[in-house]
């Protein structure tokens, strides 16, 4: 499924003392299969953004296509369209509502008409891939830890059978084995299944290490759109919006403005450690 926006302009409160432009002049592929990390500060209209992908939010000017056809077109199937766009918002855990964990996944796919049955069987696939085994089902939502709320939360999209994900800081409040669970299984979902993921985050270190493709929004506009490394290539201009760099970039600068011979364009962990060991490496041979 690709995801088009043209020229998509939101105004909050429009013809009121309170109007706010939120979004401007906004456009953007999103071809099928990419893992896309949307970035920009608290009220940058990173989350107005996504809310616009499966219709919550109706533009007040620009188009948004799927697969080529206009959601705003007449007659537009918007509840087709909430299925194969599945939204998961910051602080998922208060989309869950009911007795039991089994239940709650199957609200969704029951309520896209399936039967009982297709609807279990959905639920069951669903928790499976976020690692939620059957000892889960019938625990009560709200007896889970942080992080399981979170999986439960997203199998009960998952049980719709989206072809994107969208999540809004999926993994904040949670503490880093959390987050990093979370996020495996995003990354998990993105490979083995081929499903888009559009995460917004906070985190630099997130993004950099998922996403194939990250979009810097700053007050309302399109600010980067690159690859991780040329996105926090250009440091000075993510922090003059209030952004900043992974840490490990910062490390790696430091050790280059001290003569260690690495690569500019670390932005993970793994990356960096290769670069250090290549760098120590060659401290060997020349001393050779």
């Amino acid at each position: 499924m690709s995801i088009e926006i043209e020229n998509l302009n939101y105004t909050y409160s429009a013809g009121t003392v309170f109007e706010v432009l939120a979004l401007k002049d906004i456009s953007l592929t999103i071809p099928d299969g990419q893992f896309v990390g949307i970035i920009g500060h608290t009220g940058s209209g990173k989350s107005t953004l996504v809310q616009h992908l499966n219709g919550l939010l109706r533009a007040t000017s620009g188009d948004i296509r799927v697969n080529g056809e206009s959601i705003y077109s007449e007659g537009y199937n918007m509840k087709a369209l909430r299925s194969k766009v599945g939204l998961v918002f910051q602080y998922p855990e208060y989309q869950l509502f009911e007795t039991d964990v089994f239940t709650d996944v199957c609200f969704g796919p029951k309520n896209q008409g399936l039967s009982r049955k297709d609807a279990e069987k959905r639920a069951r696939e669903a928790m499976d891939a976020v690692g939620l085994d059957e000892t889960y089902d019938r625990v009560s939502p709200f007896e889970l830890s942080g992080g399981q709320k979170r999986r439960a939360a997203i199998a009960g999209i998952l049980a719709m059978e989206p072809e994107v994900l969208v999540l809004d800081e999926p993994t904040a409040g949670l503490d880093p084995k959390g987050r990093d669970d979370i996020l495996d299984m995003l990354d998990g979902l993105h490979r083995d299944r081929g499903m888009t993921i559009i995460l917004v985050s906070h985190s630099m270190e997130d993004v950099a290490k998922y996403a194939d493709r990250i979009i810097v929004i700053n007050e309302g506009s399109i600010l980067m759109d690159d690859v991780p490394s040329g996105v926090f290539a250009r440091s000075e201009e993510i922090e003059a919006v209030g952004l900043a760099a992974p840490q490990v970039s910062y490390i790696m600068r430091t050790l280059r403005e001290r003569g260690w011979e690495t690569g500019r364009n670390v932005t993970t962990i793994e990356e960096a450690k290769e670069e250090i060991l290549k760098a120590l490496q060659n401290k060997e041979e020349h001393k050779c």
